[in-house]
């Protein structure tokens, strides 16, 4: 605190020039004391005349940094959350945050009806903390917003019980392929691009979206109700698609924290969702044609592969930090179950 309170003694400019070198979006130095829960500081600044707040608490709430939020949240005065608060912490899939923000007046509708819950941050999040997605979707079911009743939906909120029941109306559920916007619903704002996924999604069944989603439990039950676990995409008019769960093994944004060490070691590689379909069955050497709209480092363009298998979608695909190089090894070693 003594070191920072000097350098922005000497140069005033400080207290609202970004903190980090890099174009980064976490603000002057009280936001981004903010981000990581540095009171003492914060107090500081805010003597000094630090007067991004809003930004800061912001920071906290995505973060939940819940003191730091009651602390920015009475500077402010305790004013009721703009229309956007909820996305940040619906970014990073973070309950606290969410909880806060309606415990100081957030709302799922406005005045006029219209949707403010970022129900689409949340299903686009790179994030992949199943239990935390579970949970802020149905902090807004609790505060009235009407969440459609289809499987999807119900896998997204992590409803076993809800799946439960829509098999037992549609006894063809395990077979059936879903739409992009039958996945992410139109309605709460989500687009036809979605980043935020490794292996297709649209034209797949629930075992393929567990898979992306990082729901293991709701695939141990999906197969444990007898689904296929070769069961396939649907195939569109140009020939792709017709790939299996285990395509999504290799190749998911469930592995992108595993592989991305920028803020310390990930989570272990241990390619569970391979291990888990391997074991229920899955043919490693299936194959088929899949198309992919990439970006990353700026670059987007569309990669195609025909004819891949599971190996070689993970060996070709050009985005790395979504390949389970365990998984690609596991594929590899295991032959085909009628061998």
């Amino acid at each position: 605190i003594d070191t920072v309170r000097d350098l922005v003694t000497r140069n005033r400019q400080l207290l609202h020039d970004d903190a980090e070198i890099r174009n980064r979006n976490w603000g002057p130095p009280m936001s981004y004391a903010a981000n990581l829960g540095r009171d003492r500081i914060i107090l500081m600044l805010r003597e000094l005349g630090a007067n991004d707040l809003e930004r800061a608490l912001g920071r906290a709430t995505l973060q939940g940094r819940l003191e730091t939020a009651k602390i920015l949240h009475a500077m402010l005065g305790n004013p009721p959350p703009p229309r956007d608060a909820l996305g940040g912490p619906a970014y990073t899939l973070n309950v606290t945050g969410t909880e806060f923000l309606f415990d100081a007046g957030a709302r799922v509708y406005d005045d006029n009806g219209r949707i403010l819950a970022p129900v689409d941050v949340v299903l686009f999040s790179d994030s992949r903390r199943p239990a935390s997605k579970h949970r802020i979707l149905e902090i807004y079911a609790e505060h009235g917003l009407r969440l459609p009743d289809t499987p999807p939906m119900a896998l997204h909120r992590g409803r076993i019980d809800l799946l439960e029941e829509h098999l037992r109306r549609d006894p063809d559920l395990l077979r059936r392929p879903f739409t992009h916007a039958e996945i992410f619903p139109p309605e709460f704002g989500c687009g036809p691009y979605v980043d935020t996924q490794g292996t297709p999604l649209d034209g797949t069944t629930l075992l393929h979206m567990c898979v992306d989603f990082d729901e293991l439990d709701i695939a141990k039950w999906l197969l444990d109700r007898g689904m296929d676990p070769d069961v396939k995409a649907a195939i569109d008019a140009e020939g792709f698609g017709g790939h299996t769960a285990l395509f999504g093994g290799v190749v998911s944004y469930a592995h992108f924290w595993v592989n991305f060490d920028r803020y310390g070691p990930g989570r272990p590689d241990d390619a569970a969702f391979a291990r888990l379909l391997l074991h229920a069955g899955a043919n490693p050497k299936a194959r088929a044609s899949l198309r992919r709209e990439v970006q990353y480092d700026d670059k987007h363009f569309i990669h195609e592969h025909r004819d891949a298998t599971p190996l070689t979608w993970g060996q070709q695909f050009p985005y790395k930090l979504l390949v389970s190089q365990r998984a690609m090894q596991l594929v590899g070693d295991t032959p085909p179950a009628h061998c």
